[in-house]
């Protein structure tokens, strides 16, 4: 393992906006070990081998084939990657698990039902449910024998789910617990044998339960999605349903903690699985832009479609730079959490990634969607087509920004999540703030920089979108204080900003370990896709701030903070249309994704 891992040195979540890493400090895909490699190549073959060839029987709602894959997957190890090997998992690292929820991405469907097989439906248990609970459900789990699923959502309480109308009260003897409410959209519904469930006791203590499929437990039919057709998907009624006090996750009225942090984890899972369907996507569209020829030749050759195809390339390896440098820093603070074996401390080192988890899944899902789309146009009217993979990965890859939290609750919790770590005292960000404030007010000397290092352009822009985004966050905090959680277009402003300044820094950072382990020349198109990305996200950057701070102030003191912003933006452009064909060009000679 990497010496992110080994060290076992935690850095501080959400520090990447106030702190500089070096490039040995991050975990990236190029530190996987041999095993890792394995998984990946046997995950991958399973899915190419077993699953996508069965797609259509799927989507034709053959819930007898998904337990059979599912359990052909288990067998492998897929389901049981990171739970402990106490409870008949195989206790790989979550850089394993994120291996694999990459390659299941390459079929929406059947990562639907994996993800609430081996995530949703599965963690709360290992996590939050008694031991006899553990040893009970987990192993059955494991193996795919038994089949999970999640029911948080109801038709009233989607984002808001702490305003959950089921309800379930003690019985009498106190040996059990009776349910009773409807659930929505529940992954798995239609086949699944056990189900965490989210309910009030007495009416008021939102509470996680482990329910069997049992009399009065009922699905309702097949839902019709857009999307994600071969998962199944179901409301779910409960009427007097029974399940045994041993069955409670947690504690009476902590039901929020179990829903909450669970959902980190399925975040960046999410992002994973987002990954492997863009490198899939671009992969596909690669092919058929050298096999559709136009005006007699391919229209590989053409540079719209070239800007296109390196443009989803460069999306997916930024995306995949994101989520293995969060699960680098995920690992090293379980291996430390690790000396203390109870279910919270883990659950504590993830929870220190929250912010980075959500914006894994705000920002994978997105490019997912653009890749998805351009997916369609480069196949132009066959893109339009079901018998063409265009027209199912667009519609399977829109719900991505839906699961696990709506992109625009993440946005609002990401610079929310830092605000509270700040006041807490977790994270310097305020004197942070304060002291680049002070900054703005000081005479500005020339610059000397003359670093030349590799990347020094774009490392200096990535030092200044930090400014920008602390410049953006301490006016916010200063003017609106507590009052902060109720701008969301404040919020959703400083989150872009933020979301692009942790995905230039770790697109960098990956590129400079490259070029650092296998020279300039051999990481030459890395190199062009970071300068890519960063004179686009610098753009970004700058619009959403004078949008932003426009919002926030006016007269002398806009009039400022627009000169440091303009300042701290300024970039000589580089050649993006060149870069961009170099690196849509090594994937059409290789006729496929390459990076």
């Amino acid at each position: 393992m990497s010496a992110v891992v080994e060290e076992k040195k935690i850095i501080v979540g959400g520090s990447f906006l106030i702190e500089e890493r070096t490039p040995e400090e991050v975990f990236t895909p190029e530190d996987f070990t041999e095993e890792h490699r394995m998984i990946a190549d046997t995950a991958r073959q399973f899915m190419d081998g077993e699953v996508r060839p069965r797609i259509d029987d799927l989507e034709k709602k053959d819930w007898k084939l998904a337990r059979e894959l599912v359990q052909k997957g288990a067998e492998l190890g897929f389901i049981g990657a990171t739970v402990p090997e106490e409870y008949g998992g195989l206790g790989l690292d979550q850089i394993s698990g994120g291996i694999i929820g990459e390659a299941l991405g390459r079929s929406a469907s059947f990562a639907t039902t994996m993800g609430a097989q081996g995530g949703i439906g599965l963690l709360p248990i290992l996590y939050y449910g008694t031991e006899e609970a553990k040893r009970k459900y987990v192993p059955r789990i494991v193996t795919g024998e038994l089949i999970t699923a999640y029911a948080l959502t109801e038709a009233g309480s989607g984002s808001d789910a702490l305003a959950a109308k089921a309800t379930a009260r003690l019985s009498e003897d106190g040996t059990h617990y009776v349910l009773k409410g409807e659930k929505m959209w529940i992954t798995n519904g239609g086949f699944a044998d056990v189900f965490v469930v989210f309910a009030k006791v007495d009416g008021d203590k939102f509470t996680g339960f482990i329910v069997e499929r049992q009399e009065g437990l009922a699905n309702g039919a097949e839902e019709h999605k857009m999307g994600i057709k071969g998962s199944s998907t179901t409301a779910l009624a409960l009427d007097n349903v029974r399940t045994p006090v041993e069955n409670l996750l947690g504690e009476v009225g902590k039901g929020h903690k179990i829903a909450f942090n669970i959902l980190n984890i399925g975040r960046f899972k999410l992002g994973a699985m987002c990954c492997g369907g863009m490198k899939l996507m671009t992969s596909e569209s690669v092919r058929y832009a050298n096999e559709r020829h136009q005006f007699g030749k391919p229209i590989s050759s053409f540079g719209a479609i070239k800007h296109k195809l390196a443009e989803m390339a460069t999306r997916t390896w930024v995306g995949e730079a994101l989520i293995y440098r969060t699960l680098g820093l995920i690992e090293s603070a379980l291996g430390v959490a690790a000396d203390a074996a109870d279910a919270e401390s883990k659950l504590r080192a993830i929870e220190e990634y929250a912010a980075e988890c959500s914006a894994i899944k705000v920002i994978l899902s997105e490019f997912a969607d653009y890749c998805a789309d351009e997916m369609v146009q480069i196949y132009g009217g066959y893109g339009y087509s079901a018998d063409y993979p265009a027209e199912r990965a667009y519609r399977d890859s829109r719900i991505n920004r839906i699961f696990e939290g709506t992109n625009e609750i993440n946005r609002m919790l990401i610079p929310g999540m830092l605000m509270r770590r700040a006041m807490a005292g977790k994270l310097a960000l305020l004197p942070a703030a304060q002291a680049l404030m002070d900054e703005l007010l000081s005479p500005q000397l020339p610059s000397l920089d003359e670093d030349e290092s590799v990347l020094a352009a774009e490392a200096k822009l990535a030092r200044n979108a930090k400014k920008v985004a602390l410049m953006v966050l301490g006016t916010a905090a200063q003017k609106y204080m507590a009052a902060l959680a109720e701008e969301q277009e404040v919020l959703l402003g400083a989150s872009n900003i933020i979301m692009d300044v942790y995905a230039m820094e770790s697109a960098i950072l990956r590129a400079q370990k490259l070029a650092a382990s296998q020279g300039e020349d051999t990481a030459a198109l890395h190199l062009d896709m970071v300068r890519v990305f960063c004179n686009d996200a610098v753009e970004r950057v700058e619009a959403e701030a004078r949008n932003t701070l426009a919002a926030i102030s006016e007269g002398d003191e806009l009039r400022t903070l627009l000169a440091a912003l303009k300042r701290f933006t300024k970039n000589t452009p580089t050649n993006t249309v060149a870069a961009r064909r170099r690196i849509a060009d090594a994937m059409i000679r290789a006729n496929r994704y390459v990076y």
